[in-house]
């Protein structure tokens, strides 16, 4: 009876041994594809923005990446609309409605050519400047600085300033891409904006 016991024993114990005596295997961690940086806007044909959530800021500044493609290229249906700037990226400030204060950069195809422009509204009324033009697939970086009683926009080596509605720091809500102006988008246009703050 020992000996069959014992023989229980080492049967009953053999699947462990067995086990034991593996190496380990490798252990496989799963690589997690990483998203894409930044966020590919989308202004579908015959509407003037995008979808996006209302998104509240307190901020002395915006900085972003941009990167335009051929989508980018237009022509409206009135001649006189080309000369409209389109809206890119910035907010509304002094706790009101953008309408009355804000500041974002802006843009248009216009003389055959891809331009970024200052674009702000100071107690109702309107601004605008040219700030330079720039090339279709290339990625630029913007910064808006809300300083004082002005806006502080740069596009590479580029400045420019517009005076200001209230001074301390900003304080409003997102702005995001827009088309136009009077005319809703000819066809869909798309901008990949990367926030860099």
């Amino acid at each position: 009876m020992k000996h069959v016991l014992r023989n229980f024993y080492l049967l009953a114990a053999f699947p462990f041994f067995l086990l034991s005596c593996h190496e380990p295997e490798e252990v496989v961690v799963p690589i997690v594809p990483t998203a894409e940086e930044g966020i590919n806007y989308i202004i579908k044909s015959g509407v003037h923005e995008t979808t996006n959530p209302l998104k509240g800021l307190q901020t002395n500044s915006l900085k972003f990446e941009v990167k335009f493609d051929a989508s980018a290229i237009y022509q409206t249906k009135d001649q006189s609309n080309q000369a409209d700037i389109n809206k890119l990226y910035g907010m509304s400030d002094c706790s009101t409605f953008h309408h009355q204060n804000s500041a974002r950069f802006g843009w248009r195809w216009y003389n055959n050519r891809l331009e970024l422009h200052a674009y702000s509204y100071k107690d109702g009324v309107n601004t605008s400047t040219f700030i330079t033009a720039i090339d279709l697939n290339k990625t630029y970086t913007c910064e808006l600085v809300l300083s004082g009683n002005k806006y502080i926009y740069k596009v590479g080596e580029r400045t420019v300033e517009h005076a200001r509605g209230c001074d301390g720091e900003g304080m409003g809500y997102q702005l995001y891409p827009y088309f136009g102006g009077d005319e809703t988008a000819p066809h869909e246009i798309n901008i990949k904006i990367k926030v860099l703050n």
